[in-house]
């Protein structure tokens, strides 16, 4: 299995969903800022747009966090990062494992732009809404779902981080302690050592 990956990028969330999953992996890194590193074609066949974080296991080319995030929880069920087909909670694990690229992340794009909230227009509705769900959901337990630590909780937890670290939101008392939760795990840890050297 390989990562391609690069600092400082979104790939870090792949890449601490592949420390949680204890699954033997090989990063290979790429300088999207240098035009010979992005366009290696092995790394192209992977990712068409040129995006990390891209995934290749086998036969499998997925180049989309959510995709991914999906794609190794339902591979590889004994890590254990989402329920299987017909659990129960497989409906939420979906919904929160794609909230961040289609909720998340449009709403932080409108607050930094400035544009204007459109609530019947934008599918998030609006900064404010993301925000007030998010803190509704995290409020109910430790982890999106529950007790168990999940691969949504890798997007999610990576996007709130950097709400926080963005300036996007202050010292919030839901979403703060749910960020010192996922920054707390010894995962995090260490792809936030090899993401940060």
């Amino acid at each position: 299995m390989k990562l391609y990956w690069c600092k400082n990028t979104r790939a870090f969330r792949i890449a601490w969903l592949l420390e949680e999953s204890g699954l033997d992996y090989e990063r290979v890194a790429l300088d999207l800022r240098d035009e010979t590193s992005k366009n290696d074609p092995a790394f192209r066949a992977v990712s068409p747009m040129g995006k990390v974080p891209a995934l290749e296991d086998g036969p499998a080319r997925i180049c989309d966090s959510g995709a991914i995030c999906i794609y190794i929880a339902d591979q590889y069920p004994e890590t254990r990062l989402g329920p299987p087909v017909g659990h129960a909670d497989r409906g939420r694990f979906l919904q929160w494992v794609t909230y961040t690229n289609s909720v998340i992340e449009p709403a932080m794009l409108e607050k930094v732009a400035k544009l204007e909230s459109k609530s019947t227009s934008y599918g998030w509705g609006s900064f404010d809404l993301m925000l007030a769900t998010l803190r509704g959901e995290l409020a109910k337990a430790e982890w999106l779902l529950g007790e168990s630590f999940s691969a949504a909780d890798v997007l999610v937890g990576t996007a709130a981080y950097f709400l926080k670290k963005f300036g996007l939101i202050g010292d919030d008392p839901v979403i703060g302690p749910y960020i010192a939760r996922c920054t707390s795990r010894p995962a995090w840890q260490r792809a936030q050592a090899f993401d940060c050297a």
